[in-house]
């Protein structure tokens, strides 16, 4: 069942002078009495999990990286600078990612204000207590992880208290995301199977998927051995495997793969698109075992009264920009951002289901009737879109001539408003990428290959060897356009050579039949980091400093 994720509304962070009140308030929540039931700890940890809807899309760490990536253009239209500033490794204003960064800090705060207050709420049972603390380390470091990987060296502030302090260290904030997942997975979050725990929630398995990422990543970008942690020990390579061992093990944690590939995305909820019949298609639905962490959405009460209840903006800005939308059905309306590099299609074999079942086509009759080029303005076109975060739409009866949401037919909500009513969830961690993370953790040993094999076979490939180049293609074709390319190719120290030396010349269209060519810039003086706001740095009147690479030079004016 779909959850609404709320935002925390309570008046938490009162401050005053003791010549103003003098004493203690009894009807209003503060940090001295607040959370102190276990009721109360459950509104503060909701609002933690909040935080993950809140961004402005193109700032998310999802869908700005795949911006970034080789996988995507920026899209839109003539006037949306941001997206094409994105994807074109540029700033489009002196403060271009200020809600990522603020937003993330939102939620690292409210897991302090959590974790400072849990010894002396009133648990029901210790059960309880140590699982949500579980739940709060977890999301704590995965907001430190989403800075560091966007910003690279960030500010660690490790409690409530107000403060003004330099960035600090890759090493040392790694090391306190390391020891917040460390202990949510050996202590606090208990061994039982995903689905036995409400879909949404965080459990060992996230816990475990989210450290294998994290050790990737930084002992891939920082070329370290291991993960430190803040007394001096390490997370090795060989507890990121064990961890794995069990989140892999579909007799433990209950996750594995679904059966078909295509299954995994709504468009296959979809009867009536030629696609789902001829491939004998039906949606697995949100929460399936292949889903280790994912972001909720509703639109149940979704209104613009209410900015952080709304439904799943990144499928609103993937959708199809200005057409007729019984004529591109089952695919729904939107912004137009991110349209498909065309480089990965060509470079995509054929015989692999997941092309067609990750891009479609618009020139192509089977997948829509007829698709208008240019419409709305729509910029950066070039004829391939993205199907596994995109509206889908459902005819809304039985004379085929009105489509909306298909969530107004599934969920039975009464939204009918474009823009609000995408509630498919946001997938963070899948169990496909956890095999790849195994895989690429083991090789040297036979396991390797069966996690390779494992992923390959579900899409009726053959076995390649398990090394670290079909590792990286496996990953590149397996988990296109779910947030992740960008980062593997900065881990990978690929970055530069690939976005630079391989996407020059790209065809993007401005009529049906007039196209111009487009080159993707990635600027490898800035380390792959985003500009750190100018906001936050005049906030901190200078304490905090700027990336390389992110100088004086002119915001992104659009060419094309």
């Amino acid at each position: 069942m779909k959850k609404i994720i709320l935002s925390l509304v309570v008046g938490l962070f009162l401050m005053g002078c003791e010549d103003f009140l003098d004493t203690e308030p009894t009807n209003l929540k503060t940090m001295e009495n607040y959370p102190e039931t276990q009721e109360d700890a459950e509104q503060v940890l909701t609002g933690i999990y909040a935080v993950l809807a809140m961004p402005d899309p193109l700032q998310t760490s999802f869908l700005s990286s795949e911006l970034r990536s080789d996988n995507m253009l920026g899209g839109g239209g003539p006037t949306d600078i941001s997206t094409k500033a994105i994807a074109q490794c540029q700033k489009w204003s002196e403060s271009s990612f200020a809600v990522a960064w603020r937003t993330n800090y939102m939620g690292i705060f409210r897991a302090n204000v959590f974790l400072e207050a849990i010894d002396k709420i009133k648990w029901d049972n210790d059960e309880t207590r140590r699982h949500m603390e579980g739940e709060a380390r977890f999301l704590r470091a995965h907001y430190y992880f989403d800075l560091s990987r966007m910003f690279g060296d960030v500010c660690l502030v490790k409690t409530s208290e107000s403060v003004n302090i330099p960035r600090t260290p890759a090493a040392e904030t790694y090391a306190f995301i390391a020891a917040d997942l460390k202990k949510a997975i050996e202590e606090l979050l208990p061994a039982e199977k995903y689905d036995a725990v409400e879909s949404g929630r965080v459990t060992k398995w996230a816990a475990q998927a989210l450290m294998a990422r994290v050790f990737l990543f930084y002992t891939g970008y920082y070329q370290q051995d291991a993960l430190p942690l803040p007394d001096g020990g390490q997370v090795t390579k060989d507890d990121v495997i064990a961890w794995l061992d069990e989140c892999t093990d579909t007799s433990i944690s209950g996750h594995d793969l679904v059966s078909d590939f295509r299954n995994l995305w709504p468009y296959s909820y979809v009867q009536d698109y030629k696609f789902t019949k001829e491939n004998n298609l039906k949606w697995e639905g949100d929460g399936n075992k292949e889903t280790v962490f994912a972001i909720k959405f509703s639109n149940k009460f979704a209104n613009w009264d209410y900015p952080y209840q709304k439904s799943n903006q990144i499928c609103l800005y993937l959708g199809l920009r200005g057409q007729n939308y019984l004529r591109t059905f089952p695919f729904g309306q939107g912004w137009g951002f991110g349209t498909v590099n065309p480089k990965i299609w060509e470079e995509w074999p054929d015989e692999d289901i997941r092309k067609t079942g990750s891009i479609f086509n618009v020139t192509n009759r089977d997948e829509v009737v007829l698709y208008t080029f240019g419409a709305d303005s729509h910029v950066d076109e070039t004829s391939y879109v993205q199907k596994k975060y995109i509206p889908i739409n459902v005819y809304a009866d039985g004379t085929h001539t009105v489509v909306h949401n298909y969530s107004m037919e599934l969920y039975g909500n009464t939204v009918d408003n474009y823009m609000l009513n995408n509630t498919q969830d946001l997938v963070l961690i899948r169990f496909a990428d956890v095999l790849l993370m195994a895989a690429e953790l083991n090789l040297g040993n036979g396991k390797a290959q069966t996690f390779l094999d494992r992923v390959r076979a579900r899409v009726g490939l053959p076995s390649v060897p398990a090394t670290l180049d079909n590792i990286k293609n496996e990953r590149r074709f397996e988990l296109a356009f779910e947030g992740v390319r960008f980062y593997d190719l900065l881990r990978w120290h690929d970055a530069d050579r690939v976005l630079n030396e391989n996407q020059k010349d790209i065809v993007i269209y401005r009529s049906r039949t007039e196209t111009v060519t487009k080159t993707i810039t990635y600027r490898p003086e800035t380390n792959g980091f985003l500009q750190i706001p100018l906001s936050e740095i005049e906030l901190s009147k200078g304490v905090l400093t700027a990336n390389p690479g992110w100088g004086s030079e002119a915001a992104y004016q659009d060419i094309y």
